[in-house]
C-alpha cells in the first residue's frame, strides 16, 4: 500500500496538467477529494473522487463499466453505514477526473467552476451537493492545508508565468523576422547593388525587400554576376 506523500506524487501531476489543460478544479481540491474519497488509496477502479453511476450516460472518458461498494451517506441528519453503491469504473485515473470534470459543467456546479481559490470551492462542492457529509468542506480544507497541497496550485501560477514568458520572447522573435523580411528603405550597404540590378535590368521594385534579399544581391554584385 502506497504511503500517504507517495499517493499525493502520483495523483499530483495528473492533476496539475488537467488544470494547465483549462480544468476548474484547483489541483490542490483535486488532490484533497482523492484523499478523502479513498483514504489515499488507488482502487482498482480508478474512481477517486466517489463518482457515482447516476444517470448512465456514457461519456468520452467513461463507457459504463462499474463496481458495486458500500459507502456511507447522511440523510436527513443521521449518519447510515454500509449503504450499497454503484460506482463507475475507469481505465485510468486520469480518465476519472475528466469525467469528473464533465460532471462539474452541469448548472448545479455553477459556483464549483466559479470559485477563485480552493477555499471557496470545497465550499462549493458542498453547497452544490456532491456529497452528503455535512462536514465534507472543512474535511477537504483540512486535508489540503495538512499536506500543503496549495504548492501545486502554486505550480501551476509558476508553469504559466513562465508560459507567457516563452510566448512574449516567440512574439518578439516573430517581430523582429517580420522587421528584417520587409525593410522600409534600402540598407546603405546594398544600395549599390540595388543599383546594378536595376542597371542590369533584374529588378524594377527595390523598395520593401527583405533583408536576405538585399544580401543576395550584395553578394552577386561583389562576384561580378550583376
Amino acid at each position: 500500500m502506497a504511503t500517504r506523500q507517495e499517493f499525493i506524487s502520483l495523483i499530483a501531476p495528473i492533476a496539475i496538467q488537467l488544470r494547465l489543460d483549462n480544468s476548474l478544479i484547483f489541483p490542490s481540491v483535486r488532490i484533497a477529494q482523492a484523499i478523502l474519497e479513498t483514504g489515499g488509496s488507488i482502487n482498482a477502479w480508478n474512481n477517486l473522487v466517489g463518482y457515482k453511476v447516476g444517470s448512465g450516460v456514457k461519456t468520452a472518458y467513461w463507457q459504463g463499466d462499474s463496481v458495486s461498494a458500500l459507502t456511507w451517506e447522511v440523510v436527513n441528519g443521521t449518519r447510515n453505514d454500509n449503504v450499497p453503491s454503484n460506482f463507475r469504473a475507469y481505465p485510468t485515473i486520469e480518465a476519472g477526473f475528466r469525467d469528473q470534470d464533465l460532471l462539474f459543467q452541469a448548472s448545479r456546479y455553477v459556483s464549483v467552476r466559479q470559485a477563485v481559490n480552493p477555499a471557496e470551492q470545497t465550499k462549493a462542492l458542498q453547497s452544490s451537493g456532491y456529497a452528503t457529509d455535512p462536514a465534507y468542506a472543512s474535511k477537504l480544507d483540512a486535508v489540503i492545508q495538512s499536506y500543503q497541497l496549495t504548492q501545486f496550485d502554486e505550480e501551476v501560477v509558476r508553469m504559466l508565468e513562465k508560459l507567457e514568458e516563452q510566448i512574449a520572447a516567440l512574439q518578439q522573435r516573430v517581430t523582429t523576422l517580420e522587421k528584417l523580411s520587409a525593410l522600409e528603405t534600402i540598407p546603405e550597404w546594398a544600395q549599390g547593388a540595388v543599383d546594378a540590378a536595376i542597371h542590369a535590368g533584374l529588378i524594377d521594385t527595390p523598395q520593401n525587400g527583405s533583408y536576405d534579399f538585399y544580401r543576395l544581391l550584395t553578394v552577386l554584385n561583389r562576384k561580378g554576376i550583376i
